[in-house]
């Protein structure tokens, strides 16, 4: 199994990294009930691409990304691996049998179609500080979704957590009269975190028409993106999927008639 102490440590890189979130590989998989797309597969296509990382949500209805999943891409794929989930103890037991390289603790609603927005450091501190010191306990790097907040991020830093990913959701789906203060409560939300030596991740939302803005905050150390890319996979890759099954096709038609002249 490729474990994280082998890797190079993430926040010690300067350059921004990618993160990249293979949950809707899985969606695809999951809507017919094959046993493809992989997102194990998915993973490591990534990695040859450039990715630092690998983020899968281990949701608790297993919409997506199952269990087997989780293993396959944490023994398989040579990136430190980031595991989504909610503080259950059935995720708790998963996470201290995996140990991936991080646990970015999230909400979570079973009706919502993606996570909607941060966890409520504040008000769930008593839980939270139980559930960080059982991940960290495993030797695994403890991250909390948050709102870009300054009380949310004070808070996580009370909990004594070694990341905090800034849900970027709202600048995402903001119109333009609104964008500019969403970016500046990102930018602030990163500055703090990072001051107070938190390492600073960001996500949710991203895509090819946004991300350079937000990938310009040098506090930041990585964003976590996988809608937008499994998206524009969909229709960049394509061409090659659809030649390639036409080329097949014909090569057998070919080779029936050949074999019947």
């Amino acid at each position: 199994m490729v474990r994280s102490t082998d890797l190079f440590v993430m926040s010690q890189h300067k350059s921004i990294q990618l993160g990249v979130n293979v949950d809707h590989i899985a969606t695809l998989r999951q809507a017919r009930g094959t046993t493809y797309p992989d997102p194990m597969h998915a993973a490591d296509i990534a990695r040859k691409a450039g990715a630092d990382g690998i983020t899968v949500h281990l949701r608790e209805d297993r919409r997506h990304i199952q269990d087997h999943d989780v293993f396959s891409i944490r023994g398989n794929v040579n990136l430190p691996m980031n595991l989504e989930m909610a503080t259950t103890p059935e995720m708790l037991k998963i996470a201290q049998t995996v140990k991936p390289y991080e646990c970015c603790l999230v909400p979570e609603k079973r009706a919502e179609l993606t996570t909607e927005g941060g966890l409520d450091v504040l008000k769930q501190k008593i839980e939270l500080g139980d559930y960080v010191g059982a991940l960290q306990e495993h030797g695994i790097k403890v991250s909390l979704f948050i709102d870009p907040d300054e009380e949310q991020i004070a808070a996580s830093k009370e909990l004594g957590v070694d990341i905090v990913e800034l849900h970027t959701g709202a600048y995402a789906d903001c119109g333009e009269d609104q964008r500019a203060s969403e970016f500046y409560r990102i930018k602030q939300g990163a500055k703090l975190a990072h001051s107070l030596g938190i390492q600073v991740n960001a996500g949710h939302g991203l895509h090819y028409q946004n991300v350079a803005e937000i990938a310009s905050i040098g506090e930041l150390v990585c964003l976590n993106i996988g809608h937008s890319i499994v998206a524009r996979a969909a229709m960049t890759g394509f061409y090659e999927a659809v030649f390639a099954m036409k080329q097949i096709m014909i090569g057998a038609r070919l080779e029936s008639e050949g074999q019947g002249t």
